[in-house]
């Protein structure tokens, strides 16, 4: 079994190029299949996610193609079926993608029940009353559903909670529908513009994206075209938090400052210098960490992905820290682990209670997630002595060289094989 062997790591120093968007490139693979030429998209990640939607999608017959510059060539003209392996399917939430990309060209798609990562509870009913509105029905098996219309009709559709899977799969949905769409309330993230922003660019007519209300006019067909993905702020606010965690300076290169500034905001509000650029952002340590007051919410509040790292950087803050988790107040199973390595954290009702300046010690602890996975990182680069990291498969699903990266900066991070305790080259 692998792991990741984590020792405590002096001051961190360098930059690293942040990757595409994890979960918009995991949008922009559903959106390629409503086209009726190959699409090609620049900058997805190789990692572990993106390999799994690409096997779901050649079992259908959507070819996906990795050029040797990175590039991936997504082509949906050979696809002849769209039921989807209900037990692949299932294993992999964001599958539920593919219901928007194929139902209004097709006509019928059948999904295992989401999975993914577990935060407790990630309803779907939000995604069927949208569907649902536009003409679809569903039916349900043991194992998986499907969703049938044959023609998805433009209406008014008001999300009851701000969600971003569902404003994008009712958007996919709507770009091939009769009539007019309008999204109410609709998630305002980045990964939402980013993929109208492909839909337009394949034809698609999309207006408001980036904002709570969508209109989206329904067209006949869509065309392939070239897209570059954004960067993935969530790996990028990471990193910063990683120049706080373990010392010095860090600078992510590549991304859109304007994508971080909720933790932009409160990194500088925990004692950490930020200068930003024009397409990079450096976080300098001051050697002083204080304890804050966090509410995760949707874009463009503070994101639930980041809170999991932001919670080992708090640790290490002299004081007491609040983080009051509203996006998915389940999603706490990374203080257990943190609790393993000696931190004083206790959570109730959502919200968790965080009394930092304990000094934390390297141990056994598994990774449930992979933002949990880099929560442990994190605690690993302050921890006295060794921290293995167990569960780096979730780990491997958000990050394509985790290892290289970091150890770019001067981490002290291996990986390795428990069986043979033995570290392992981390390009295996």
């Amino acid at each position: 079994m692998r792991a990741i062997k984590v020792e405590r790591s002096g001051p961190l120093s360098g930059s690293v190029h942040i990757p595409g968007s994890k979960n918009s490139s995991l949008a922009l693979l559903a959106a390629a299949c409503l086209a009726d030429e190959p699409v090609k998209l620049i900058g997805i990640p190789d990692i572990a996610d993106i390999r799994v939607i690409s096997d779901i999608g050649q079992r259908i017959g959507l070819r996906i193609t990795r050029e040797p510059n990175g590039s991936l060539i997504v082509d949906p003209t050979a696809i002849h079926s769209t039921a989807l392996d209900a037990g692949q399917s299932s294993s992999f939430r964001s599958a539920y993608y593919f219901i928007g990309g194929l139902l209004a060209k097709f006509g019928k798609v059948t999904v295992g029940y989401p999975g993914g990562d577990d935060f407790v509870s990630r309803p779907m009913d939000q995604h069927v009353k949208a569907l649902t509105m536009m003409g679809a029905t569903y039916s349900y098996t043991e194992s998986s559903y499907s969703v049938e219309a044959k023609q998805l009709t433009g209406a008014s559709i008001y999300f009851d909670v701000i969600t971003c899977g569902a404003t994008i799969n009712a958007m996919l949905a709507a770009v091939l529908a009769k009539g007019t769409t309008t999204l109410l309330n609709a998630a305002r993230d980045p990964e939402v513009t980013d993929t109208a922003n492909l839909l337009n660019r394949m034809g698609a007519r999309i207006t408001g994206a980036g904002t709570d209300c969508i209109r989206i006019e329904g067209v006949a067909s869509l065309s392939g075209c070239t897209y570059t993905v954004i960067p993935d702020r969530l790996i990028a606010g990471a990193f910063l938090m990683a120049a706080g965690a373990a010392g010095g300076s860090v600078t992510v290169q590549d991304v859109i400052p304007e994508h971080l500034s909720s933790c932009l905001a409160k990194l500088r509000e925990i004692g950490l210098d930020i200068e930003i650029n024009d397409h990079s952002i450096t976080a300098h340590s001051t050697g002083i960490l204080r304890a804050v007051r966090v509410r995760t919410a949707m874009y463009p509040g503070f994101a639930t992905d980041l809170q999991q790292p932001l919670t080992a950087l708090l640790t290490m803050a002299q004081g007491k820290s609040i983080i009051g988790e509203r996006v998915y107040p389940g999603r706490f199973n990374h203080v257990p682990q943190l609790i393993r390595m000696g931190a004083d954290i206790k959570v109730r009702s959502g919200v968790a209670s965080i009394r930092g300046g304990i000094p934390l010690r390297g141990t056994l602890v598994h990774a449930s997630d992979v933002r949990a996975g880099t929560c442990l990182i994190l605690a690993g680069l302050r921890a006295e002595g060794i921290t293995t990291i167990a569960g780096i498969q979730h780990i491997e699903r958000g990050y394509e060289d985790v290892i290289g990266l970091f150890s770019s900066l001067g981490a002290k991070i291996t990986m390795l094989d428990l069986d043979e305790s033995l570290p392992i080259s981390h390009t295996s």
